[in-house]
């Protein structure tokens, strides 16, 4: 006689279908396997914008006044306009060069991490560049 359907779902779905011992899946083991993260490092010369986007370098917002007073992060944070150096250009882009310093707003930049440990890097349009500062 075939198999029923009842008898079929009467093994708990939970139970490990190999090995010997049959413990549920869910069971914590005794041993974790670790998960180990390697970070890329991509070289930011080497990133190539695609069409009429750049690549910035922000530059390090400053943590303390001209004054000496430590500025919280949320004031740092809220900071509006942007200020970088073009590293890479798109194909598309005609208006500026890589090693010019231009002013954005951080509202269309899209921030990326290249694996550098201290620089920050973003994308944007060559429209969306506020002005280029000599």
């Amino acid at each position: 006689m075939a198999p029923s359907l009842l008898a079929a779902m009467s093994t708990s779905p939970f139970l490990a279908s190999s090995g010997s011992s049959r413990r549920p899946l869910g069971a914590a083991h005794t041993r974790r396997a670790g998960l180990r993260v390697a970070a890329l490092k991509y070289d930011p010369a080497k990133v190539a914008p695609q069409n009429d986007r750049v690549l910035v370098r922000l530059e390090q917002i400053p943590e303390k006044s001209a004054g000496g007073v430590l500025l919280p992060k949320s004031a740092v944070k809220f900071e509006r306009y942007l200020m970088g150096e073009i590293l890479s250009i798109g194909a598309e882009v005609s208006e500026v060069e890589a090693g010019k310093k231009v002013l954005f707003s951080d509202i269309n930049a899209y921030e990326v991490e290249l694996g550098t440990d201290d620089e920050k890097h973003c994308f944007c349009r060559e429209s969306d560049l506020l002005a280029v500062v000599e």
